[in-house]
């Protein structure tokens, strides 16, 4: 039997998960959560073979409760879901210590065999996401520009490109207003931006937006 945990913010996401489980054979959804913090303490609290996190979370995101799961549990395979299929998500997903990334948009089937493969020691990325990191073996060693972003930026990145105003993304990700007008002028130092409108650009360009 595969134990599942689910952490989303999203109450239809969970609900959705929670069907497909619920008709495979093998997987039980033991515990839900709605914040990366609570997440942590259920992996305490329960024996997990899976869990699955959203990258997009209030507060903490699902990248950065990789490293507070594996400290406690270290070997516990983390998937992190996603609205967007980019190699750049499934890169941070395995630099972070995820063993596989999966949009939410994949059909049920996708979803289970992500978790069976997490299950049995494997990784896991869609077609669409391999193909794209086929293809970026032949960039340039220096990478494209956003790879310089931290993983707080790049999620401060696509929240401004999707037409978030300063005092909406800091209730969103529990963070004062100064702070995320430091990510945001770090940004355009990095990317050589100056305005959220080209953020905005930049974001569908490179597909980082949902």
């Amino acid at each position: 039997m595969i134990r599942l945990l689910i952490a989303d913010d999203h109450s239809l996401i969970r609900e959705g998960l929670r069907k497909v489980f619920s008709r495979e054979a093998g997987m039980e959804l033991v515990a839900e959560a709605c914040d990366a913090a609570e997440a942590v303490a259920l992996v305490r609290a329960h024996d997990i073979d899976v869990a699955i996190l959203d990258l997009n979370m209030p507060g903490r995101s699902g990248l950065d409760a990789i490293a507070a799961i594996h400290a406690i549990k270290p070997k516990l395979p983390i998937l992190i879901l996603s609205m967007i299929q980019q190699r750049d998500i499934a890169l941070r997903v395995f630099k972070a210590g995820g063993v596989g990334f999966v949009s939410k948009e994949s059909a049920a089937e996708e979803i289970v065999t992500a978790v069976r493969q997490a299950a049995a020691g494997k990784k896991y990325v869609s077609a669409a996401v391999a193909e794209q990191l086929a293809e970026g073996l032949g960039m340039q060693a220096e990478g494209l520009p956003h790879d310089a972003l931290s993983d707080r930026e790049l999620m401060v990145l696509r929240l401004i490109a999707s037409g978030q105003g300063t005092r909406n993304i800091a209730e969103q990700l529990s963070l004062s207003v100064n702070t995320i007008a430091t990510y945001r002028r770090r940004i355009m130092e990095k990317l050589g931006l100056r305005s959220d409108v080209e953020i905005a650009r930049y974001a569908i360009k490179h597909q980082l937006s949902d």
